[in-house]
């Protein structure tokens, strides 16, 4: 393939936001016990030079260094927090951080687009969330959205994501060609740390979820993107497809991936590898996650953890025509809407 591809990051959320969105946040936490603390949304001034600051110092600083053009982005993920307080609560703080990521889009077109957070809460019906996903579609042009399978924060009380609950959101997914990211928040059960377990156990438990169903009969052009390289998936891949052979599924390849998706927020080199050797090319889409959840130097190459981009420029696996569909070609396809505003752009 002569012509360079996109370096488009599909997996970035906001986590270097100004000082000012935590402080408010963390006022709303203590109005939920005392109403009358309650801050307004109106109460939340974060100019746009703080905004470029944020970023031109943060994320695009490193977009720039490591080579990547374009990143998804979407509020930060630990701080979707869904369990706390009531659906009023998730929808006025879910507001709140889309409109940031689509300031961010704004100020920086060439560079970020935005993918919505859901006002979810537990118990509620997902209908709810209907209006913030179609206002960040239609007002912010938003191209995915990230949905948190444990609104309950580590305690699982929703019904797996094959059950008709879901089924308001993926209608509208299907309405409008939107992926959905598969996101877990904050973990509020001690038994599994956020970022270490809680974030891995959903992405296995959620590709488990549809192994044993047949959303995707009821849904056949729905795409879910797994993160975390798919957490313990590729790892596991034979026991997964034994598990299916028993359950009388049809292969993997047909049953779940015309559907599923895996990113490359995977931070050595031997799971890279792994990733590209068990998980077809056409099911990879480039992210990295950085200034996430690891954030530090690898001391056995001197470069970042979340550098991604040099595990993929590095492997001996991938063609220079499988490294185009990993960087650009699989994420305008699995992003239609992505795509879409790329071209109308004569990207």
């Amino acid at each position: 393939m002569s012509q360079q591809p996109l370096i488009i990051d599909c997996h970035g959320h906001y986590t270097t936001a100004p000082k000012a969105l935590e402080t408010w946040r963390n006022a709303q936490i203590a109005g939920i016990k005392d109403p009358a603390a309650m801050p307004k949304a109106a109460d939340l001034k974060i100019s746009d030079d703080e905004l470029r600051e944020s970023i031109e110092t943060n994320q695009l600083r490193l977009m720039k260094e490591r080579g990547s053009d374009i990143t998804l982005f979407s509020p930060r993920a630990s701080f979707m927090a869904h369990h706390i307080g009531d659906f009023n609560v998730s929808s006025t703080w879910a507001a709140i951080c889309n409109e940031l990521c689509y300031r961010v889009s704004q100020l920086f077109p060439d560079n970020f687009v935005p993918v919505a957070m859901l006002p979810q809460s537990p118990g509620v019906d997902p209908a709810t969330c209907i209006p913030e996903l179609e206002k960040c579609i239609k007002e912010y042009g938003a191209v995915g959205i990230n949905l948190n399978p444990d609104p309950s924060g580590g305690h699982w009380t929703s019904p797996p994501l094959s059950d008709k609950h879901w089924y308001p959101i993926y209608e509208k997914m299907v309405e409008y060609d939107l992926p959905a990211m598969i996101h877990v928040s904050t973990s509020c059960n001690a038994c599994f740390h956020t970022t270490g377990a809680h974030y891995l156990n959903a992405d296995t438990t959620a590709f488990m979820q549809c192994l044993t169903s047949d959303l995707f009969k009821d849904f056949p052009t729905l795409k879910f993107l797994i993160p975390h390289g798919g957490g313990a998936v590729p790892y596991h891949w034979g026991r997964f497809r034994g598990l299916a052979q028993e359950l009388k599924k049809p292969l993997l390849e047909e049953h779940l991936l015309n559907n599923i998706f895996f990113d490359t927020c995977v931070y050595h080199q031997p799971g890279i590898d792994l990733l590209n050797t068990v998980i077809p090319v056409k099911n990879v889409l480039f992210a990295s996650e950085m200034i996430g959840a690891v954030r530090g130097i690898d001391p056995q190459t001197g470069n970042y953890y979340d550098d991604t981009k040099r595990y993929i420029e590095a492997s001996k696996l991938l063609s220079a025509e499988d490294r185009f569909q990993i960087y650009e070609g699989n994420a305008r396809r699995v992003f239609p809407r992505l795509d879409a505003a790329l071209k109308a752009k004569g990207r």
